[in-house]
């Protein structure tokens, strides 16, 4: 597979340019591509954006209606926001939008009426998510009333920038600090899209709750359990998602909210096999699960990692189980091989490692085994 980074190849900085220049011959298309492409193929994917945006705005007009202007001019003329929809001799989409949006979003908040006008255009042939966030930050309150005029836009992907713009903590995007510290003005949005007709949208619904649920669980729950009311399987499976990360820490108001109850019973012979393995062997974590309740009980069963750190102290890594319907003081096996390998976002040391069960977010047992790492 061909690297991300290569998204924003050469070959597009290029076509790019030779579009740029046919609309404003102006253009000193010669300085702007020598500026971009110099070391352009070392550079990791969002370095690459910010070179080719921050080349664009050297050489393009400093007003923003001028710039936009030719901005807007070089855009696919038909619309589709898939990134498998590459740009061309007739315009550019996919991830070409996306420096096109930064120079559009850093440097138009002196008239964020034609601005945000451009973005809206832009969003429909890949994402503006990145490039509106700058608006955002600049003056929130006006930008959000603009975005509430897009809710009932015909095409899903404007529909969806008013909620993936507007995420929080949106991954590879500047931060939005005063949503971080209270989401609610973004929530009347939200509400007015989670029964959207497009799973594009409802998805990026539940991504933006998510966000909000690192820093205000208690919120989310709340939303949540309001948003059950009535819901028919979509919203469900939309709410669901939302609540993934609590559900994953064992939120005891998130599991509520899905039936999860405080659970009613014991976790015996949780055990390790086998208890002495080497980095890049399997083990298989089992123990019985026996009901003490006099009704059944909706489970899920997720099963923690406590991998020892240099230090001495323990990481904890929380993995899915699965879910099961315990009958009145019935028994459950629980059984689930474990491939202890490397991986590029976890660093192993040798010695004594811990597994238990989360158990509608509680607690339960502590099985260890010892993990070599050889020379």
């Amino acid at each position: 597979m061909e690297p991300f980074k290569n998204s924003i190849s050469p070959s597009l900085v290029k076509l790019l340019s030779g579009h740029i220049r046919k609309n404003w011959p102006a253009f000193d298309e010669g300085v702007f591509l020598s500026e971009a492409l110099d070391g352009l193929e070392g550079l990791e994917l969002k370095a690459r954006v910010d070179r080719v945006a921050d080349g664009l705005l050297r050489h393009l007009p400093p007003e923003i209606k001028a710039r936009s202007s030719i901005l807007r001019a070089v855009l696919h003329p038909q619309q589709g926001n898939s990134p498998e929809q590459t740009s061309d001799d007739t315009g550019m989409r996919g991830f070409a939008i996306w420096p096109l949006s930064l120079v559009a979003g850093r440097h138009g908040l002196d008239n964020l009426d034609v601005t945000l006008d451009l973005l809206k255009d832009m969003t429909k042939r890949f994402s503006s998510e990145f490039g509106i966030r700058y608006p955002l930050i600049h003056d929130q309150d006006r930008v959000l009333s603009i975005m509430s005029c897009w809710l009932d836009d015909p095409d899903p992907a404007v529909r969806r920038l008013v909620s993936e713009g507007t995420r929080p903590r949106l991954p590879w995007a500047q931060q939005l600090p005063r949503l971080i510290a209270d989401p609610t003005p973004a929530l009347p949005l939200l509400h007015r899209l989670r029964d959207d007709p497009s799973e594009y949208v409802r998805r990026s619904v539940a991504n933006h709750l998510n966000d909000i649920s690192k820093d205000h669980p208690a919120l989310v729950a709340d939303l949540a359990a309001d948003w059950m009311k009535g819901a028919d399987d979509t919203r469900r499976k939309l709410i669901r998602h939302a609540c993934r990360s609590l559900i994953k820490a064992g939120n005891p108001d998130v599991l509520t909210v899905f039936g999860h109850a405080p659970p009613e019973l014991s976790v015996e012979d949780i055990a390790v096999s086998p208890q002495r393995i080497t980095l890049g062997e399997s083990i298989e974590l089992s123990a019985r699960i026996v009901s003490t309740a006099q009704v059944p009980q909706s489970l899920v069963i997720d099963y923690v990692a406590r991998f020892l750190r240099a230090n001495g102290s323990f990481s904890e890594k929380v993995f899915k189980g699965s879910s099961i319907d315990l009958p009145p003081n019935g028994e459950a096996l629980f059984r689930k091989k474990i491939q202890v390998r490397p991986i590029t976002t976890r660093r192993y040391y040798p010695g004594i490692q811990h597994l238990n069960l989360r158990i509608n977010g509680k607690d339960f047992g502590d099985a260890l085994f010892d993990l070599h790492i050889p020379d």
